[in-house]
């Protein structure tokens, strides 16, 4: 448990501007991919968030040499000492995107032998489609016990993954980029973070073509030297901004982001009265009127995505009329409006669908936070609520949200921490 809950002193409009910082999920894949350097890299516009650190403990526990400036959002990597091919058990548990050591070791040495990860409980994240992967090029795979051990010499092939999988696709990017020959991949993951891998990959020497699109070719490469990468901002923390700018009735400018990444958020913001504007690298949010309510569903990129569905949800429980969410990706996205209800939220919930009546208000309670994106979620609650929120288990918001507090504060938010009492 942790040792601090959140306090939020709600009703107070968010105004001013901030800033979006690196992409989390853009960060765990290259950081990964770094293994597969001849050389050294540096990656730069890294987010100072626990999974960025657990990732620089793997790589230091595998033998790599890293030297890591916070304050710089800088990490050198130094992979030439990486003596080892076994990422445990209690490192893997910390995050999710532990896998990527899967596909980066394989690339790297022709074997790997990975715990099974970890992270979030938003319902099943099954590994079959990354392993079909590893297999087509030639791995052999083992999974006993709370471990996969995947074993073979990495060979060009074509993979058409059975759905969209973004794990399934950054990790067969992985294993390809040094693989003898030509390999194709179907039926790819489009997200502003596949096509960052690949741009970091292409960089250092491989011949990545195609990302952004479902099919992904790519030409192996024995050598891949180093590289000095600036990862892409971070989507899913500009989302999460721009529906708390919305949310608090607020006017915030949101500089550092790619407007273009956010059209499918912007769209619903516009649809429910949100005057949203763009610019180069910078987007404004204002409320000029009452929210409206409106349908979402959640898809693959370019669709709405299953990340924002959360924090878009708890700004639905505000908003004039009944409006229906349906998540398609995963089957447990729907904690944080059990807890909101608390707050005075009308919700149902049946199965995969949410419909949710606007109420004029919600007011301060007790609630947990049970993965990144709920916490999220609460947060922009206890923001529009009137009275004080109190949030516990917020350490999984550290997981992906860099310095969100400190940010938050700075556009007007009253927003602490509080040590817990002890039992």
């Amino acid at each position: 448990m942790d040792s601090y809950k959140l306090l939020i002193t709600g009703g107070i409009p968010l105004v001013g501007e901030t800033y979006v910082s690196g992409g989390k999920n853009t960060s765990v894949a290259v950081i990964a991919a770094t293994l597969l350097s001849d050389e050294p890299c540096v990656l730069e516009n890294l987010p100072d968030i626990e999974d960025v650190h657990v990732l620089i403990d793997i790589l230091a526990g595998l033998g790599a040499k890293v030297e890591y400036q916070p304050e710089e959002r800088r990490l050198a990597v130094d992979p030439r000492g990486v003596n080892s091919c076994k990422v445990p058990y209690h490192q893997t548990q910390r995050m999710r995107a532990s896998y990527y050591m899967l596909g980066a070791l394989l690339g790297r040495f022709g074997q790997a032998e990975v715990g099974y990860p970890g992270g979030c409980s938003i319902g099943a994240r099954p590994v079959d489609q990354h392993l079909k992967a590893f297999r087509a090029m030639g791995a052999e795979i083992r999974e006993r016990g709370a471990k996969i051990s995947a074993k073979g010499k990495m060979t060009g092939c074509s993979v058409v993954f059975d759905r969209i999988t973004v794990g399934g696709t950054i990790n067969a990017m992985l294993a390809a980029a040094k693989a003898e020959g030509n390999s194709v991949l179907y039926n790819a993951a489009r997200e502003p973070h596949v096509v960052d891998l690949a741009n970091f990959l292409n960089s250092m020497g491989c011949r990545v073509k195609g990302a952004g699109t479902d099919t992904i070719r790519i030409t192996g490469q024995k050598k891949l030297h180093g590289s000095v990468y600036t990862v892409i901002p971070d989507q899913i923390e500009t989302g999460t901004l721009m529906i708390a700018a919305a949310a608090t009735r607020g006017d915030v400018v949101i500089r550092g982001c790619i407007p273009t990444h956010m059209e499918s958020l912007t769209a619903k913001l516009l649809e429910m009265g949100v005057a949203v504007s763009d610019m180069d690298d910078a987007i404004r949010v204002r409320t000029v009127r009452g929210h409206r309510a409106v349908n979402i569903k959640t898809q693959e990129y370019p669709g709405f995505p299953t990340d924002l569905q959360q924090p878009m949800s708890a700004m639905l429980t505000r908003a004039g009329g009944d409006s229906v969410v349906i998540e398609t990706i995963f089957e447990s996205r729907f904690k944080h409006l059990m807890e909101m209800r608390r707050m005075g939220a009308q919700v149902q919930i049946l199965d995969q669908t949410a419909i949710i009546q606007g109420v004029p208000e919600l007011y301060g309670a007790p609630v947990t936070a049970t993965d990144l994106r709920a916490g999220a979620a609460l947060v922009i609650a206890g923001l529009m609520a009137n009275g004080v929120t109190e949030i516990y288990e917020p350490s999984f918001i550290e997981r992906g949200y860099e310095h969100i507090e400190e940010k938050l504060r700075a556009l007007g938010a009253n927003i602490r921490r509080e040590p817990l009492e002890e039992m």
